[in-house]
């Protein structure tokens, strides 16, 4: 990791920060509001242009992220496509990712979607096959639509499909997240995410806990589904790259690999985070603000430039939660004895595997990644 400014070296972020209802456990910024959805492709569309001096690579990957991007017509999505065509070099685009949710791929939408010869790849947010768990969640869609939705991604023909799957969730049984594998096997998908639910601060979620109308899975449940989880996924070929994305070969997510491993993006739209190999940034997460000062040709946002300690805690945070691991070569020269050091320790306690290269997880490794990096951290 070097101290030194670089230009962002291909990776492009935009975020549509509308979505039909807020999830229980969301605590991404979005609006549920109808609001003025084309005067925010319009400024999103006008940031990109504003911003296309700090690109000086092709585009590699691009992801559009949420929110929910399919809540946007095809007809705004190919004004955000053609303004990415007229301000940046696409001729080496290697994967176009695009969220979505099952309620919004008819087989009308997602025709069209291909017909733009832009995405080929669909994230889709089915989080449960159960339709008591997305009640739960307070999600818009039912099973049935799940698997309608992935069906019509791929009759459309989409071939790299991946859905989001959610485990740990209250009253979710070993049995109940079997048969959401169980029918998973069945789906034309190559890449799928599974995440443990997390309760966070200010959600839905963590508020229906305090009132005691919700009761959280316990520690037990959890490690057992996510065993299950790890089981499945090698029995049916899936190989793990990180602690909650799986793929067939070569099926890995690139855009968000390059996430992991601090490689420089620019994020555009409310809310959407920059990172430039030494300065993160961030625009503000108001739609409305966010509209008027695009249109003054000034996005608000602030700014921050990382210190060597911060590039290095946020490399292990990260590096840790990957079976590839941290790699020698870009731990930075100061805390190095002290990382080896420790890794010593992780190593003897079966959590660590060295090689000559890196430092990989085991796969109990993996479980206790954050609780790991949490003492491989430095101040400064």
């Amino acid at each position: 990791m070097s101290r030194n400014h670089k230009k962002h070296l291909g990776i492009l972020y935009l975020h549509i920060p509308y979505c039909h209802r807020r999830c229980t456990y969301c605590a991404f910024y979005s609006s549920v509001t109808a609001g003025d959805k084309q005067g925010y492709v319009e400024a999103l569309c006008q940031e990109l242009h504003l911003r296309r001096g700090e690109q000086n690579h092709p585009l590699r990957t691009i992801y559009f992220g949420g929110g929910t991007p399919t809540i946007l017509t095809i007809e705004q999505l190919f004004q955000v496509v053609e303004t990415i065509r007229q301000n940046y070099d696409t001729c080496q685009l290697e994967e176009v990712t695009i969220e979505a949710n099952p309620e919004d791929l008819t087989v009308a939408y997602t025709k069209k979607l291909r017909e733009l010869d832009f995405f080929n790849r669909v994230s889709i947010g089915v989080q449960s096959f159960k339709d008591k768990d997305l009640r739960m969640l307070n999600r818009r869609h039912n099973a049935l639509q799940s698997l309608e939705a992935v069906r019509n991604v791929e009759a459309a023909g989409f071939s790299n499909i991946s859905i989001d799957l959610i485990y740990g969730l209250p009253g979710q049984t070993l049995e109940d997240w079997q048969d959401n594998l169980y029918q998973l096997e069945s789906l034309p998908v190559s890449h799928f995410s599974a995440y443990s639910l997390t309760v966070e601060e200010g959600t839905m979620l963590e508020h229906q806990i305090a009132q005691g109308k919700v009761i959280p899975a316990d520690e037990e449940t959890v490690l057992s589904q996510y065993g299950t989880l790890l089981e499945w996924a090698a029995r049916e070929n899936f190989i793990q790259y990180e602690i909650s994305n799986f793929c067939r070969a070569g099926k890995q997510s690139r855009h968000n690999s390059r996430y992991w491993d601090r490689t420089p993006y620019i994020g555009v739209g409310a809310a959407a985070h920059s990172f430039d190999g030494r300065n993160r940034r961030w625009n503000v997460a108001d739609v409305g603000r966010y509209v008027e000062t695009v249109a003054e040709g000034n996005p608000q946002h602030e700014e921050e430039t990382l210190t060597l300690a911060d590039a290095y805690n946020e490399y292990v945070m990260t590096a840790l939660r990957t079976t590839a691991g941290i790699e020698k070569a870009k731990v930075e020269r100061p805390f190095y004895a002290q990382l080896t050091k420790k890794m010593k320790r992780f190593e003897d306690e079966g959590l660590i595997e060295e090689t000559p290269t890196h430092y990989k997880p085991t796969r109990r490794g993996l479980l206790q990644a954050d609780g790991m990096a949490v003492e491989l951290m430095v101040e400064g």
